[in-house]
């Protein structure tokens, strides 16, 4: 009787699960984190943090190296660069 309770509740509860959020500690307090660049600012290169832990973020500092480690994830950063003539 029991198993059968549980296997009900588990199948046809209304409760929804929460996914973890990927932004664990940067800028909690603004509702959205936006940053904008202007190409010339850029220079030749730029590597932006794509998984929230880097130290340096917005650009990436690697830190996704001990966080895909971890979590089994393959995240990387964001490599934008002048295109090769």
């Amino acid at each position: 009787m029991a198993i059968g309770f549980l296997i009900h509740k588990t199948l046809f509860s209304k409760t929804k699960c929460v996914k973890p959020k990927v932004n664990l500690d940067f800028q909690k307090d603004n509702p959205k984190v936006v940053h904008a660049f202007d190409i010339e600012e850029l220079g030749d290169k730029a590597v932006y943090c794509r998984c929230w832990r880097s130290k340096k973020f917005p650009y990436c500092d690697g830190a996704h190296t001990k966080h895909n480690q971890e979590t089994g994830d393959n995240v990387g950063p964001l490599i934008i660069k002048r295109k090769d003539a």
